[in-house]
C-alpha cells in the first residue's frame, strides 16, 4: 500500500471529495439528518468554515476553510465519517474492515485539493453546486435540496 503524505497548510482552503464504499448507494441522502448531525458535532469539536457543500447519493464535495494556524482537515473528515458510521448498520465488511473496526461504509481515502487562488476557489464552488446537474439528478442547480447553494442564494 502506498504511503501518501497529505500536504499540510495551516488556515488552508480546500476542496474535498468524500465517497461511500458502495458506489450507486443512496445512503447519504437517505440518511441526510444523520450526516448533518455528524457534521455539526464535528464542527463543534474542530471548527471550520463551510464555503460550499453538496451531498449526492453516494459521495459529497465540499470547500472548507480551516482556522488560522490549523491544518487538521484529515482529522475533520475522519470525525465526520466516524460519527456518521456509528449511526449506520454494518455494510459489507472485509477482514481488513474488521481488523480496523470499520463498518465498511466509506472509502478509506478521500480526495483533497488545496485551493490556489480566487479563480480556483470560484471554480470549485461552482463544481460543488453543479455536480447534481452533471450527474443528471436534477436539471437546475436550485432543484437539488442537499446543497449549500440554497444557503448562499436565499
Amino acid at each position: 500500500m502506498s504511503n501518501y503524505i497529505r500536504p499540510r497548510r495551516p488556515g488552508a482552503c480546500l476542496f474535498l471529495t468524500i465517497t461511500l464504499a458502495q458506489r450507486g448507494s443512496t445512503t447519504l441522502i437517505d440518511r441526510i439528518d444523520s450526516l448533518r448531525r455528524s457534521v455539526r458535532a464535528s464542527m463543534a469539536s474542530r471548527p471550520f468554515q463551510i464555503d460550499a457543500w453538496v451531498v449526492l447519493p453516494d459521495h459529497m464535495h465540499c470547500v472548507w476553510t480551516l482556522p488560522d494556524g490549523d491544518d487538521a482537515y484529515a482529522a475533520r473528515v475522519q470525525s465526520i465519517k466516524a460519527r456518521f458510521s456509528r449511526d449506520m448498520p454494518e455494510g459489507f465488511r472485509r477482514a481488513s474492515h474488521v481488523a480496523r473496526r470499520e463498518k465498511g461504509i466509506w472509502q478509506r481515502r478521500f480526495w483533497e485539493h488545496h485551493i490556489r487562488d480566487t479563480a480556483d476557489y470560484e471554480n470549485h464552488i461552482a463544481y460543488c453546486w453543479h455536480n447534481p446537474v452533471k450527474h443528471e439528478l436534477v436539471e437546475r442547480v436550485e432543484d437539488w435540496p442537499y446543497s449549500s447553494w440554497h444557503r448562499d442564494h436565499a
